[in-house]
């Protein structure tokens, strides 16, 4: 029994494979997992209590696991840890979200691409064919995460309290989220997963593309994604190297993607909202 696991900071899938590699029952979902963010104690405890998992826990022979806050040794150790640890039978692998991406985006083992993450989080690498290639560390999402929904969040609220939102657009925000002080203060600095609270005001942004307002809200976010992020391997793409993207901001956003691509004159590929099902089409062959 093999378990793929598709690990953000706000939500958790989880698919289970036979030995030949046809799908188990429906997807496990469990809260986030990034071990950059919990600790030991909290990650075990999300996985424990979830009941199908600890069911088959015996059975599992192998967990492939791909996660936010996995791409730096200290935390990725952390949680391969834990995992060993409920899983006693298995072989654990355990590899940063934009390995996720990569598998499930491109076209071909062997193709080159550069491989973005717009979800929560966000982040940006190149894969050569063979290895992945990363410029830049991220050091989260109080510094980094441009165009991610904790970044999209943060804007929202911002243009909120600093009366920069149009009237329409703040009476139908107004009506959508409680934005008393207090309470927005208290879910930021003394709950855990802030990250994940500032993505879940990023729907708003889809309900409301009709508005001006949102779609420059958009394509700012992303302009900024593409100076930091994708321009790290302009020489790579100049030469029509593909930029595929996986997330759920990517997936709702692909127009305005495409428009800022146009702007910046690259090559946009793929969309993938969730990497998932490109997992489990990526190591069934490989069984």
């Amino acid at each position: 029994m093999i378990l793929i696991t598709d690990g953000g900071s706000t939500k958790c899938d989880w698919i289970v494979l036979d030995d030949t590699g046809k799908k188990i029952g429906e997807k496990i979902r469990t809260k986030g997992l990034n071990p950059a963010i919990l600790s030991e104690k909290k990650l075990k405890k999300i996985i424990g209590k979830n009941e199908e998992l600890m069911l088959m826990k015996e059975n599992v022979t192998h967990v492939f696991f791909y996660g936010a806050g996995c791409g730096t040794e200290k935390p990725k150790g952390m949680l391969k840890h834990v995992l060993q640890t409920l899983f006693l039978n298995a072989h654990i692998e355990v590899e940063e979200d934009t390995m996720a991406a990569v598998r499930a985006c491109i076209n071909s083992d062997d193709e080159a691409a550069v491989v973005c993450i717009l979800g929560t989080g966000s982040n940006c690498s190149y894969y050569d064919g063979n290895t992945l290639h990363q410029r830049v560390k991220s050091l989260g999402y109080t510094v980094m995460d441009d165009a991610s929904g904790n970044s999209y969040g943060r804007q929202l609220l911002r243009d909120y309290y600093f009366n920069v939102m149009p009237e329409t657009i703040k009476f139908a925000f107004e009506h959508k989220y409680n934005l008393d002080a207090d309470y927005i203060k208290y879910n930021l600095y003394k709950q855990p997963n802030p990250n994940a609270y500032l993505a879940n005001f990023a729907e708003f942004m889809f309900l409301n593309k009709d508005s001006d307002y949102i779609t420059n809200l958009i394509k700012n976010g992303f302009r900024i994604f593409v100076k930091s992020m994708i321009l790290q391997f302009e020489k790579e793409i100049e030469g029509g190297i593909p930029v595929h993207f996986a997330g759920s901001i990517a997936y709702f956003a692909k127009n305005e993607i495409e428009e800022v691509a146009k702007e910046f004159g690259f090559k946009v590929g793929n969309f993938k909202r969730r990497p998932i099902e490109g997992l489990v089409t990526y190591h069934a062959k490989r069984l």
